[in-house]
């Protein structure tokens, strides 16, 4: 398998014999509202053109329907017969955008050969969570294919152990940037919550993603990188890709 970063958590997964677009924000540098009141988002450009961006994209699979997720630039640039993998809160809204494919994953669907198990999550703490509302992960499978985690916009928590001690999964891609709004804790992974993931999963890979493309993501990529070298983490066990960079992972 192959993933390639886009932006933030936009990746282009190959897996089984098929591309995969998730959670696109196609959207142009500055063109969308400051989250904590620093710059307008995303801060950074898309490092490929849209049209390179969906050549081959097959399907689309969305953790949650909030802007830096989903955003307008991605609902009239993707065809509207592609089909679309969501949590079932999420399902109306999307067909109402003209989407003809949307498909619910209340807990698991097959698709051509692989298999998207849904999978909870908390997108913060507290009366936090409760503003940002449901989020989804989603457990990818295929013969022949690692097994891949994608735990999307949450915080270390119950959902997320329990994910790793059930599907053992050989890759997890964490969204590691730490965002947060200005005086409240994390509403997604920091480095030590991403520490911990590579704690309690030994023998997996993780990719962190959602990293320098928003303005109130307080994690970089150096600071990730430095907290797991202290923590004696082997690089190969934590990739942290830019935008646009590819990495392949094999089971095992």
């Amino acid at each position: 398998m192959r993933i390639q970063l886009i932006r933030n958590a936009t990746m282009k997964i190959t897996y089984a014999g098929k591309t995969l677009l998730t959670d696109p924000m196609l959207s142009a540098r500055h063109s969308l509202v400051s989250f904590a009141g620093a710059e307008k988002n995303p801060t950074v450009d898309l490092p490929l053109s849209i049209p390179d961006i969906l050549d081959g994209v097959q399907g689309v699979l969305v953790s949650h329907d909030h802007p830096d997720h989903l955003d307008s630039e991605a609902i009239s640039a993707l065809s509207r017969e592609v089909p679309v993998f969501c949590q079932p809160e999420d399902a109306g809204r999307f067909r109402e955008t003209g989407f003809e494919r949307v498909l619910p994953v209340d807990d698991s669907v097959h698709w051509e050969g692989l298999s998207f198990t849904r999978t909870g999550g908390r997108h913060g703490r507290g009366k936090t969570e409760e503003m940002m509302g449901t989020v989804s992960g989603f457990v990818l499978k295929a013969e022949t294919e690692p097994t891949v985690y994608w735990a999307g916009d949450t915080v270390w928590c119950e959902w997320v152990e329990g994910v790793i001690r059930d599907h053992d999964p050989d890759v997890i891609v964490t969204h590691s940037g730490g965002a947060a709004f200005p005086g409240d804790a994390p509403i997604i992974m920091d480095a030590e919550q991403t520490l911990e993931v590579l704690r309690a999963a030994p023998g997996a890979t993780v990719v962190a993603v959602h990293m320098e493309a928003l303005d109130h993501c307080r994690v970089t990529r150096t600071v990730l990188r430095e907290a797991a070298d202290r923590a004696g983490i082997e690089p190969s066990r934590l990739l942290i890709p830019g935008d646009g960079e590819s990495v392949s992972l094999s089971s095992g």
